[in-house]
């Protein structure tokens, strides 16, 4: 019993199938024929080839010899299809041997759907008379012959019964045919249109279809009084006209834009796949260095889901974590859209030869396909940026004494990267945001995502774009008419910095309209140049003297040319030094008239008056 409940079910499922592909079939032959100059299509159907629901019962037609289409009417009369008005619902006929008036006694539309379209019936008695009884009246009346009924010894004349007979119709010798009983379109015995009759039929009523230009049918239900419209309508197909001729004017432009689309997704797909080649085979070599390889997974969950962001910039953005045995951790989450992976080797090739006191130490990393990652030690106070670019109104947070052991600890870490490392490490990128303070405030350089590797022997690198960030940029990177790129580009960056932590402030400041007012190195050496007294928050004399100590370092570190900075160790010899030891530099803007504004070079401010005083005391 259990077995016949199943499958009983899926016996009516295939049952319903079957009656659905039936169906299917069935409408399927059901489409409109075309017969020479005819369409053939409901409520007609062309019987013998399409199944009774493609038409209305009483409207079938088939085929005759020499390809002739006929429409079969009750009392076996068949009559050869002319034309069909499917908007009109009109058809015109004729008799297949070319004489309509021999089916008129069996031409009975009682039981037929189509009716005559006109409104003038009469009905009709038909005489034969020989020609020499009936000259009179072939001559008076020729229009009532039936010429294909007549010949040379007779004729056979019509006239309506309703009216009184002429006298020679009279003395004709006999009648040919009474068909007083049936009322025949007056036309249809005109000898002129004799030989084509016209009918229409009223039902099935299909002109609110054909007036949008749809098409009728019945419904599924198979009732033969219901039918439906189906296809489309005029201004549907006259739409898709116009969409398929766009498209084959657009076709082609659209075909184009796929394949370059296409073959853009197969290059990157391909640098993808090399790049990530790439860095396995740089993971490899490095793996003596043991740094700790995670997986995406990992990284989500050291990082809580990437909840605590600490801060976003170029090449990616740095969260919070923590790893299993609660130590804290910066995880610096790298973009996708730098495909080849530079950033990412150079920050991990770069840090896995540094062992420094001012550096950041990298954990561990994650190379999970297009996922990236770097795992750093976690910074307690955050950047360096946090602290120098305060309001105005704000106190100095750091102090000048821990500005000046910053400053140093900053040189020392440049230093060690320059010359303490198997291989030189140009940073390229020193400025507040890439120098991070741990709990006691320890400055360590972050960031080594274009970072360039050299041999020690190696005076110059090569250098197909430039790189780093507006405002710290040596004047060589951007033109190799200003000297070659070496490590005194790092050099010119740390004097960049170190004049923003004397000023409190940004060198240039984006928001102000006027330059003259917002160049603060020029602004510095002015001062000192004068032998003027730097017109800052300063609380003391021994603040004063760091922050001249600092601001005479960076203007020496900032020399136009490469060749008149100092070593780094020989910035920290200045920074270690006393004050008054120190000389003020040559002006370092006197060769800024010399750079073109296309390099993006901060020029020397046109007016050489002192920027508004208030905003830097």
């Amino acid at each position: 019993m259990e077995s016949f409940f199943k499958v009983v079910p899926l016996f009516l499922f295939f049952l319903l199938i079957a009656n659905v592909s039936e169906l299917k079939a069935a409408q399927q032959k059901c489409q409109t024929k075309r017969c020479k100059h005819q369409t053939i299509r409901f409520p007609f159907r062309l019987k013998g080839l399409q199944p009774d629901l493609c038409g209305y019962p009483g409207f079938d037609i088939s085929y005759m010899d020499k390809k002739q289409m006929v429409l079969e009417l009750p009392q076996n009369v068949k009559l050869v299809v002319k034309h069909i008005d499917y908007r009109a619902q009109t058809i015109q006929l004729s008799d297949p041997g070319g004489c309509l008036p021999l089916q008129l006694p069996n031409l009975n539309l009682s039981a037929s759907p189509f009716q005559f379209t006109t409104n003038y019936a009469h009905k009709y008695t038909v005489f034969n008379c020989s020609r020499e009884e009936n000259w009179f009246y072939e001559y008076k009346d020729e229009q009532n012959k039936i010429p294909c009924l007549s010949s040379p010894e007779f004729q056979v004349l019509t006239t309506p019964s309703d009216f009184s007979p002429d006298f020679s119709l009279v003395n004709c010798s006999r009648i040919l045919l009474n068909i007083s009983d049936i009322a025949v379109d007056e036309d249809m015995l005109h000898y002129k249109t004799g030989d084509i009759v016209h009918l229409s039929w009223s039902e099935p009523n299909c002109r609110k279809c054909e007036a949008v230009g749809r098409k009728c049918k019945l419904r599924n239900d198979n009732l033969q009084d219901e039918i439906e419209c189906c296809g489309t309508t005029k201004k549907q197909r006259d739409r898709r006209k116009i969409l398929l001729a766009i498209g084959i004017i657009l076709g082609p432009c659209l075909l184009g834009l796929i394949l370059f689309g296409l073959y853009r997704i197969h290059r990157s797909l391909k640098a993808a796949k090399e790049a990530q080649f790439k860095i396995e085979k740089f993971l490899e070599d490095y793996r003596v260095l043991k740094p700790s390889r995670y997986s995406y997974a990992d990284i989500k969950r050291i990082t809580d889901q990437f909840k605590d962001k600490l801060g976003e910039g170029a090449y990616g953005t740095v969260f919070k974590g923590r790893l299993s045995n609660d130590v804290l951790v910066a995880v610096k989450v790298l973009n996708n859209f730098n495909a080849t992976g530079e950033e990412f080797i150079n920050e991990v090739g770069s840090m896995c030869r540094i062992h420094h006191v001012n550096v950041t130490r990298l954990i561990g990393f994650c190379a999970d396909g297009n996922k990236r990652a770097l795992v750093y030690e976690y910074m307690l106070n955050e950047s360096l940026e946090k602290f120098i670019f305060v309001a105005k109104e704000e106190d100095h947070h750091l102090g000048w004494e821990k500005l000046q052991d910053i400053a140093m600890g900053i040189a020392k870490g440049i230093e060690y990267l320059h010359h303490g490392c198997d291989q030189q490490i140009l940073h390229f990128d020193i400025k507040p945001h890439n120098i991070l303070l741990d709990k006691n405030f320890n400055p360590k350089i972050s960031d080594f995502g274009l970072a360039k590797l050299c041999s020690k022997e190696q005076s110059a690198v090569s250098m197909t774009a430039a790189r780093g960030t507006m405002g710290y940029i040596a004047p060589e990177v951007l033109s190799r008419n200003f000297g070659k790129v070496t490590h005194k580009s790092d050099v010119y960056s740390f004097g960049m910095l170190l004049l923003e932590m004397v000023g409190g402030r940004k060198n240039i400041d984006a928001t102000v309209g006027s330059t003259s007012q917002v160049y603060f190195p020029e602004w510095v050496y002015n001062c000192l140049d004068r032998g003027e007294e730097l017109r800052i928050r300063i609380e003391n004399e021994e603040h004063a003297k760091i922050a001249r100590k600092l601001a005479i370092v960076g203007l020496w570190c900032i020399q136009w040319y490469p060749a008149d900075r100092p070593s780094m160790k020989a910035a920290i010899h200045m920074l270690e030094g006393e004050v008054d030891s120190l000389t003020v530099p040559p002006n370092p803007f006197s060769h800024a008239d010399a750079v073109q504004t296309s390099a993006n070079i901060p020029r020397k401010p046109n007016n050489r008056e002192l920027p508004v005083i208030s905003e830097l005391e």
